[in-house]
């Protein structure tokens, strides 16, 4: 039958409103069960780039982190900073974009951490039995938790095709430098117009990486280890990064990431929200239409039958119009490869199942 996956699809009452409902679709799940008390639990969310409308509200998070608590365990939520120069790429914005979005500790009644520190220096170094890396770089914060819950935005990715648990795992556990080696597996680019010759960069690298010759940076790339701190450092857009990886060599180093988030920990949960199923990921700065109706939450400990059955039922829900659908995709086509045709997602799918990481294979129990 392979993996539980358990959903609810939205339906709601006076006597059974949304907090109660997504209470019952947790417990009938069990995947908190082997929370204890005192325990710390990141619980690893995306609050959203700033213009960003369709991450998982607020009001939706509460309910789950008072779950939680209910175990007498420490939940917090966690994200960490950006690869790209945006709000979110050091850990006060990055907070305060938080904070903008409604994620108040005195509501929600969890702290927010940017768990990879103010400039991404909080990391662990993983080990990794991939094909990529010997080691993968976490953010420390949530390789020191008790036990990681992520809560899930399903949504379509110019790059991965689509984003759910494992892409939260892999970019959203990953610190800069990690996120840099899943992109590009080296250090960036220099812009050699872009640079004034300031010296900034140079001393921001820890690794003697970067000099100054003839008033412009010089990278050594043998000791470069892409880390990004150059590009925190430059704010004349001199460091830049090319996105555009092999698309199956990309999605297998964002899989071996994954893997590595999940590494130290035994006590792990998965809960998708299929709802505001935008085109794009929360990090674009803005939300296009959703391309179908809202679905539902799913609940289970393995992420990649959580990403399969959320991708299936996506795949199966009629198109919204209008969208970046292309016109005419009938129900049970893929919405994303009809987004993107050159990017197969479930190739990620593959080869998560192939590091064992899970089942593609999946037993679906309505609540």
């Amino acid at each position: 039958m392979g993996s539980k996956v358990f959903f609810w699809n939205l339906r709601t009452s006076m006597k059974m409103p949304y907090d109660k409902r997504v209470k019952r679709l947790i417990k009938r799940s069990g995947v908190f069960a082997a929370i204890a008390s005192k325990e710390l639990v990141a619980v690893k969310i995306h609050f959203g780039e700033a213009g960003t409308t369709s991450f998982i509200a607020p009001v939706w998070v509460t309910p789950i982190v008072a779950l939680i608590k209910k175990t007498g365990a420490r939940p917090f939520l966690a994200d960490t900073n950006t690869l790209y120069q945006g709000q979110r790429y050091e850990g006060a914005s990055h907070a305060l974009v938080a904070a903008r979005h409604g994620f108040d500790p005195n509501i929600i009644g969890a702290p927010v951490v940017i768990v990879d520190g103010i400039r991404s220096g909080n990391a662990r170094e993983i080990p990794c039995a991939g094909q990529h890396f010997e080691t993968c770089s976490i953010a420390g914060d949530i390789v020191d938790a008790d036990a990681l819950v992520t809560l899930n935005h399903f949504k379509g990715h110019l790059l991965a095709g689509f984003g759910g648990a494992l892409k939260n795992l892999a970019m959203g556990c990953a610190t800069v430098k990690g996120k840099m080696q899943q992109h590009c597996g080296l250090g960036p680019n220099l812009v050699s117009k872009n640079c004034t010759g300031c010296g900034e960069c140079v001393a921001a690298c820890l690794h003697d990486a970067l000099s100054l010759k003839k008033k412009k940076a010089a990278i050594d790339r043998d000791k470069c280890v892409g880390c990004g701190a150059c590009m925190h450092a430059c704010e004349f857009g001199a460091f830049m990064i090319d996105w555009k990886a092999d698309t199956p060599v990309f999605l297998e180093r964002v899989v071996e990431y994954a893997a590595a988030a999940l590494a130290p920990h035994d006590k792990t949960a998965h809960i998708t929200f299929v709802n505001n199923v935008s085109p794009g990921c929360d990090c674009e700065g803005h939300s296009d239409a959703p391309i179908c109706p809202d679905i539902g939450v799913l609940v289970s400990v393995d992420p990649v039958a959580i990403d399969q059955a959320a991708l299936d039922l996506v795949n199966a829900a009629p198109s919204s119009y209008p969208s970046a659908l292309p016109a005419g995709l009938a129900s049970g086509e893929d919405k994303f490869r009809a987004m993107h045709p050159d990017i197969d997602g479930t190739y990620a799918l593959a080869y998560a199942e192939k590091l064992g990481l899970g089942s593609r294979t999946y037993e679906l129990i309505t609540v």
